[in-house]
């Protein structure tokens, strides 16, 4: 078992990772609100922690990953409004695109990915108890959480109450007790969607909601806690407060991980400000796997620069990649990895990847041992010893969740519209049919649209042009 270690938010220091149960790793991070595609700032917290759920089941023998999706909030119902839909019409569609856009990435699917609307039993009964608790107080139709009833509050993000209040963008109401009180419950008056409840027809704070469904799938209390640097404060503070009083514990998650921004030209990319690029802009423009190399290319907590020049320096790097695969005709995705046992310097180059991984997902240290790998590839003196190195480099690469699509599929412009396996298979039993003509005529129409084929003693290849 490796000595693994993550940087924990709360502690503000590097910490060796101690599981709560060695059998079974709990792990939370909080997901989209759907009422819009996502841009890149957003997806890379997705990737980032797709990354940390990989190496956690290599280790493991039981990892629930638990990622929630935000569908009610006032963002939603306002958007929904725009377009005359409802805000459920508006959720689903918006998870379908969603869903699509991050399938496209390589990203597993979370164990469990629960929807707020689904539980609301569990809300009602988290302010219950933090009501008789003396944590939460009704006021005005709300029930609002007490700040200062807990001396834990602000050790998450390091603030006094000063500080916090007064760099909070917070709703300052002549009934709150304290100006950073939050809001756990409050009246949907004529707005739909709402749920009955002991204070009236309602809807939960969206703090609330991930505490809920949080305890719900993983219990009182987890091991790792993770999101955005954006949602340190005041989301994950006033999370980690109401769960800690609810249950009576110090301690809601012992490791809080926290992504840096994605950035351009240095400044944080937000909807609000309007520099942002969208998912599936994206995806049409690159392939997925420059955009999932370059989110992992800068370590997980710093911030990452999005600009034509890191894509550019990103897309350089995979198609080294897949010039390889390419040349040799090698099939990652059909390598037979369960049962090879590596020499021992490829194994080296693996075991380097796995303990850049456990020093808190150094995932730029794991890409540098990638090429490495694929130097090995290039100095092999037989086909034996290529194939070998070919088979280490596509296992390592498993980690990263990359080399995830064939030579055949790999385009550094975005996806090819065109199916190029399909009419090479066709081109193939031509001329096994010695149909030259017709073997002839699909090489043209794949020129024509700007695929270029190359037949070789180990077989056809293409690249886009």
């Amino acid at each position: 078992m490796l000595n693994i270690q993550f940087y924990n938010s709360l502690t503000q220091k590097k910490e060796l990772f101690i599981p709560i149960d060695d059998e079974h790793i709990k792990l939370y991070v909080c997901g989209p609100t759907i009422y819009d595609h996502i841009h890149i700032g957003n997806a890379r917290p997705i990737v980032v922690f797709d990354v940390l759920y990989r190496f956690l089941k290599t280790q493991y023998p039981k990892v629930t990953y638990v990622r929630n999706v935000t569908d009610v909030d006032d963002k939603i119902i306002n958007r929904s409004r725009e377009l005359g839909i409802t805000a459920e019409q508006l959720v689903k569609n918006y998870l379908k695109l969603f869903h699509h856009a991050i399938s496209k990435l390589n990203t597993l699917a979370p164990t469990v990915e629960p929807k707020a609307t689904e539980h609301m039993p569990q809300m009602i009964e988290m302010v219950e108890k933090l009501i008789q608790k003396g944590h939460a107080y009704v006021t005005n139709n709300h029930v609002l959480f007490s700040v200062s009833s807990s001396e834990l509050y602000g050790q998450l993000s390091h603030r006094n109450l000063d500080d916090m209040r007064a760099g909070a963008r917070v709703e300052v109401a002549d009934y709150k007790q304290h100006p950073l009180d939050f809001v756990l419950w409050k009246p949907a008056g004529d707005v739909k969607p709402s749920w009955e409840s002991p204070w009236g027809a309602g809807r939960p704070g969206w703090h609330l909601e991930c505490s809920a469904m949080a305890s719900y799938y993983l219990g009182e209390r987890i091991d790792i806690h993770g999101g955005g640097r954006d949602l340190l404060f005041p989301h994950h503070e006033n999370e980690r407060i109401q769960s800690c009083c609810t249950f009576g514990e110090n301690e809601f998650s012992n490791y809080w991980l926290h992504n840096g921004y994605v950035t351009m030209s240095g400044e944080k990319m937000s909807k609000s400000v309007g520099n942002t690029y969208k998912l599936y802009e994206l995806l049409e423009q690159y392939s997925p796997e420059i955009i999932r190399f370059l989110l992992l290319s800068t370590h997980y907590t710093k911030p990452l620069e999005w600009s034509d020049q890191s894509v550019a320096h990103a897309t350089e790097n995979v198609k080294k990649f897949y010039e390889a695969f390419s040349r040799y005709n090698f099939i990652p995705q059909n390598r037979a990895i369960s049962e090879m046992d590596f020499p021992n310097e490829i194994n080296e180059k693996i075991q380097q990847i796995r303990h850049a991984l456990a020093d808190d997902l150094n995932t730029p240290l794991a890409l540098s041992v990638l090429h490495q790998l694929l130097q090995g590839v290039h100095k092999s003196h037989s086909d034996k010893e290529r194939y070998e190195w070919l088979v280490g480099l596509a296992y390592a690469g498993d980690f990263l969740g990359l080399f995830s699509v064939s030579p055949a599929q790999w385009s550094d412009k975005g996806e090819v519209s065109i199916d190029v396996e399909s009419f090479l298979n066709q081109r193939k039993q031509a001329r096994l049919d010695k149909d030259y003509a017709k073997a002839d005529e699909i090489r043209d129409y794949l020129l024509s649209q700007n695929i270029a084929i190359e037949d070789t003693a180990e077989g056809t290849t293409w690249k886009k042009i």
